[in-house]
C-alpha cells in the first residue's frame, strides 16, 4: 500500500453510516477498507487521523472560475487552492465567463489552464446556447468531445421555448446533461431580495418565490416533451418542492440542487444592506430554508453545492440594489454544512450523499464514495473544531463571503486527490 489512513471515523454516503476504521490507498485508488479487528496492511506511509472524520472529497457542481476574462476575480490557481483547503476534490465549473465557454477552442483553453494550475480535479461545463444569449444552441456534440461534462446558460434563462426544446432534444440524443436555473426571468428581473415585509421596509426591489416555481414548471414541461437529462441548479423556495416531487414520481430524468447559502442563511441576514449577502436567487424566508433542508434530508433535493461566485470589492462596495450578486464558498462549504449537522437538521452521511455521492453519480464519475477501486479523493476533517471566519485568510482572490466574522465549527485537516495530499492544515 502507498498510504494507510488509520484511526478514522469513516463516513460512507452509500451505506449511510459512520464507522470506525482505516483506509488503504494504492495507485491513487482505495485499495482496502478495514472496519473490524483485521490486521492492518503494511504501507509506505501510515497516517493517524486521531479519531477525526474521513469522507469522500466534495464534488462541487457550479463553481465559477473567472478565466477567461476576469482573472482578477479568480484564477484556476487560487480557486484550486481554495477548493483543496475546503475539502473539495472536484470542481465542476460554470461557463459564465467572458467570453462564455461556448466553443471547443475556449473549452480546450479552460481545460489546459485548469490542468496547469489547479491541484484538484476540474470538470468544465459548457454553454447551452451561443454567448448564453438564448438564441442559438451551441455545438453540443463537439463540446462533449472536447470535454464538457454538462451544459448550462447559468442564470441566463432561455426564454424562447422553441430554442430550449431543440437544445434539450439534441442533448437528449447525445445523452448530455443540461442544467437549468429555475426562474421566471420576467418576474425576477432587477430583483435584489425576496418579496415580503422585510424587503418592503428596506425599500428593495423584490421577487416572489413563485418565480422559481413558475420557472421549474416550465422546465419540467420541456423535460416531459423532450426526455432530456436535467438538473435544476438551485431550488430555494418551498413552493418549488411539490412540482419537483411530482416530476420525480412521474419518472422524469430530473435531479435538483441547492446552495449552501440558501441552506444556512435567510432573508433577514441582509439586515443593514450587507451586499455580501446579495445572492441569485435572493435569500429566502426562514420557512423556505427549513423546507429546503428537510428536502435534502429526505433526498428530494439531491445535491448541495457552493455556487462559488467571486466578486471583487468594486462590484460589492455599492448600494445593495446595484451590487453584484454572489458569494465565494469553496472554503466555507464544509464548515457551513456542519451548521446543519450540529443543528440536527441533516446527518453526516446524508450531507456527504448530497455533496459527494449524488453529484458524482449524476455526472457519471467513479468518485464521491468510499469503495474499493474508487479514486482516493478524500477529506479528513474535524466537525467540532471551532473558529471565527476571517475572510482575509481565504485562498480565493475575491473574499466576498457572507460568513466573515461568523463563529463556525468544522475544519479541514487534510485533502487528498488520487491519494496525493493537496492540502494539509499546518
Amino acid at each position: 500500500m502507498d498510504i494507510l489512513l488509520t484511526n478514522a471515523k469513516l463516513i460512507d454516503p452509500e451505506a449511510g453510516g459512520v464507522t470506525f476504521g482505516a483506509l488503504a490507498v494504492r495507485d491513487g485508488k482505495i485499495a482496502a477498507i478495514i472496519t473490524d479487528d483485521s490486521p492492518l496492511p503494511a504501507a509506505r506511509e501510515t497516517i493517524d487521523c486521531n479519531r477525526k472524520h474521513l469522507a469522500p472529497g466534495i464534488v462541487d457542481i457550479g463553481v465559477k472560475v473567472c478565466e477567461p476574462g476576469e482573472r482578477h476575480k479568480e484564477s484556476f490557481g487560487t480557486a484550486g487552492l481554495a477548493a483543496a483547503a475546503g475539502g473539495v476534490t472536484t470542481m465542476v465549473t460554470r461557463p459564465d465567463t467572458d467570453p462564455a465557454i461556448d466553443n471547443p477552442e475556449t473549452l480546450e483553453f479552460v481545460i489546459r489552464r485548469a490542468r496547469e494550475a489547479a491541484p484538484v480535479n476540474v470538470l468544465p461545463m459548457a454553454a447551452l446556447t451561443k454567448g448564453r444569449q438564448g438564441r442559438e444552441m451551441t455545438e453540443i456534440g463537439f463540446l462533449l468531445d472536447a470535454g464538457a461534462v454538462a451544459f448550462t446558460d447559468c442564470d441566463h434563462v432561455v426564454t424562447d421555448s422553441k430554442v430550449l426544446g431543440r437544445a434539450l432534444a439534441y442533448a437528449r440524443s447525445l445523452g448530455a446533461l443540461v442544467l437549468g436555473h429555475p426562474q421566471d426571468p420576467g418576474l425576477s428581473a432587477g430583483a435584489a431580495a425576496t418579496s415580503g415585509k422585510f424587503a418592503s421596509l428596506r425599500g428593495l426591489p423584490a421577487v416572489s418565490p413563485m418565480a422559481e416555481r413558475m420557472g421549474l414548471d416550465r422546465d419540467i414541461a420541456m423535460i416531459e416533451m423532450t426526455g432530456a437529462r436535467y438538473h435544476a441548479d438551485q431550488i430555494t423556495a418551498a413552493r418549488a418542492l411539490p412540482p419537483l416531487e411530482r416530476a420525480k414520481q412521474n419518472g422524469f430524468d430530473i435531479t435538483a440542487g441547492t446552495s449552501i447559502h440558501h441552506l444556512t442563511l435567510n432573508a433577514l441576514d441582509v439586515a443593514d444592506y450587507r451586499t455580501f449577502f446579495k445572492l441569485k436567487p435572493p435569500l429566502r424566508d426562514e420557512e423556505d430554508r427549513l423546507a429546503i433542508a428537510e428536502a435534502v434530508q429526505t433526498g428530494l433535493i439531491d445535491v448541495i453545492s457552493s455556487m462559488h461566485t467571486p466578486q471583487d470589492e468594486e462590484s460589492k462596495r455599492l448600494p445593495f440594489e446595484a451590487a453584484a450578486s454572489g458569494a465565494v464558498a469553496l472554503e466555507t462549504l464544509l464548515p457551513a454544512a456542519m451548521q446543519l449537522f450540529h443543528a440536527g437538521s441533516i446527518d453526516l452521511p446524508t450531507l456527504w450523499r448530497a455533496m459527494s455521492l449524488n453529484p458524482a453519480k449524476r455526472l457519471g464519475l467513479p468518485s464521491g464514495r468510499l469503495a474499493i477501486g474508487a479514486p482516493a479523493d478524500l477529506v479528513v476533517f474535524d466537525p467540532h473544531a471551532p473558529f471565527v471566519m476571517d475572510r482575509t485568510m481565504l485562498h480565493s482572490k475575491s473574499r466576498n463571503t457572507p460568513f466573515d466574522g461568523a463563529r463556525m465549527q468544522g475544519k479541514v485537516i487534510a485533502t487528498y486527490v488520487a491519494g496525493a495530499p493537496v492540502y494539509q492544515r499546518s
